[in-house]
């Protein structure tokens, strides 16, 4: 835990705990650790109710932790229909729960418990993807998103140490059964590795190359954060001014992934070739184009969100994210309170009437996060309907621009805020 760090005096962390041994083990020595330190955990159990018996395995893994006196709180998850995809939906539903219960409870810091023969399955896995280099640092021991500290404290131990952890203490686990379909990459990659204890010679040597790659990777992120300290503007608005010369590939794929709300960065060699070449050009969701001089400087490029690639609306309440970038930090009702049918979507044709104002080019403009009531209850209360919708619709609020329309007394910030910062936040190889 050292240097995953620093933790406040009474460290308060959570666990994700599958009931599986490994994040069983995780919660029982975290446990241990934090109240050596007159801190606490809690562990987080999450029902995914795919297969049957599941919620039996939740109540059951609870008791287990009750047992070993660890405060526990078990998520059931309940929109997760079949489908395609549906172990990636699964994994983001269970983080988002993960990141709401956290939360709630006023934690920061939540522990994941995934172990080296995991990471050597991802690094094999990255390698067969074709991940460039940054991937085949696989997993990192800490990531910081705007919510969570996420640390993995257990990826340089092998899995048998983590259940001869459990048998000492008397505790059983839940065997997943997907585990062993082999229909899916990461269980035929653990069959084909025969080395279920994960101190086998290949497993470490793959470890070991995961956490070379992921030390490269952070001195890379390093030097990417502060060549855009020297040469780079990465505006509120959420667009970049940056000059008009060749500029590093990492430093331009870390600021398409921002201005793109991506959680994954773009194709590398179509960066790589912008990069030494920059010239205007739309590339994965953002637009690159000419911008004249910047103030007391030479040429310089904006790059902005391309606005086709923009998504759609979504309704204006405190956490909410609108194209993956920007987030409703606060509504602060007044009055008759936060009113029906207020959306939070692009400024679009209405960044006509703000170009001389604002000074900010029409392109940038008509990407801005606005806030328009829609769907309003007409004269007599009757709903909008198709015919009229267009006339219904109000623009509220460009809060970018400080304009305030005055139909709605409410108070929303809304701040630029990626999944992923263009200057990278702690990565721990």
């Amino acid at each position: 835990m050292a240097p995953l760090g620093p933790f406040e005096p009474s460290p308060n962390l959570a666990v994700a705990v599958s009931g599986g041994a490994d994040s069983l083990a995780l919660a029982l020595l975290a446990h241990r650790w934090a109240r050596g330190r007159d801190g606490s955990i809690l562990a987080l159990v999450v029902d995914h109710g795919l297969r049957q018996g599941s919620a039996t395995e939740a109540a059951l893994t609870a008791d287990r932790l009750a047992a070993a006196g660890i405060a526990r709180r078990v998520i059931k998850l309940t929109d997760l229909p079949h489908g395609s995809s549906l172990a990636e939906r699964a994994r983001w539903a269970r983080y988002q729960a993960l990141t709401h219960a956290c939360a709630a409870a006023g934690i920061v810091h939540l522990l994941l418990g995934h172990h080296l023969a995991d990471q050597a399955e991802t690094l094999l896995i990255r390698v067969l993807g074709g991940s460039a280099a940054s991937g085949l640092a696989a997993m990192a021991k800490l990531v910081e998103t705007a919510e969570l500290r996420l640390l993995r404290p257990l990826l340089g131990v092998p899995p048998a140490r983590l259940r001869a952890q459990l048998r000492a203490a008397g505790l059983g686990w839940v065997e997943d059964p997907s585990n062993r379909n082999l229909n899916a990459l990461r269980p035929r990659l653990r069959a084909l590795r025969a080395d279920r204890d994960g101190t086998g010679s290949a497993s470490l040597a793959l470890a070991a190359a995961a956490a070379a790659h992921g030390r490269a990777r952070a001195a890379r992120e390093r030097d990417c954060a502060a060549a855009m300290a020297r040469t780079v503007t990465l505006r509120p608005e959420g667009f970049a001014i940056l000059p008009n010369a060749p500029i590093s590939p990492d430093v331009l794929a870390a600021l398409i992934q921002a201005i793109s709300g991506a959680p994954y960065a773009a194709d590398t060699a179509g960066i790589a070739a912008l990069a030494a070449a920059p010239r205007p050009a739309t590339l994965a969701g953002t637009r690159l184009i000419e911008a004249g001089r910047a103030a007391g400087g030479g040429p310089c490029l904006l790059l902005l969100r391309e606005e086709a690639a923009i998504a759609a609306g979504v309704p204006a309440h405190p956490g909410a994210v609108w194209d993956g970038r920007f987030r409703i930090a606060a509504v602060r009702p007044a009055d008759g309170g936060i009113p029906e049918g207020l959306v939070l979507d692009r400024l679009g044709d209405a960044a006509a009437s703000f170009r001389r104002s604002s000074g900010l080019p029409s392109a940038v403009l008509r990407t801005l996060p606005a806030l328009w009531l829609r769907d309003a209850p007409g004269a007599g209360g009757e709903r909008q309907t198709a015919e009229n919708h267009a006339i219904r619709e109000k623009l509220v609020a460009v809060p970018h621009l400080g304009y305030v329309g005055g139909h709605v007394s409410a108070c929303v910030e809304v701040v630029f805020a990626p999944p992923r910062p263009a200057a990278p936040g702690a990565f721990a190889a």
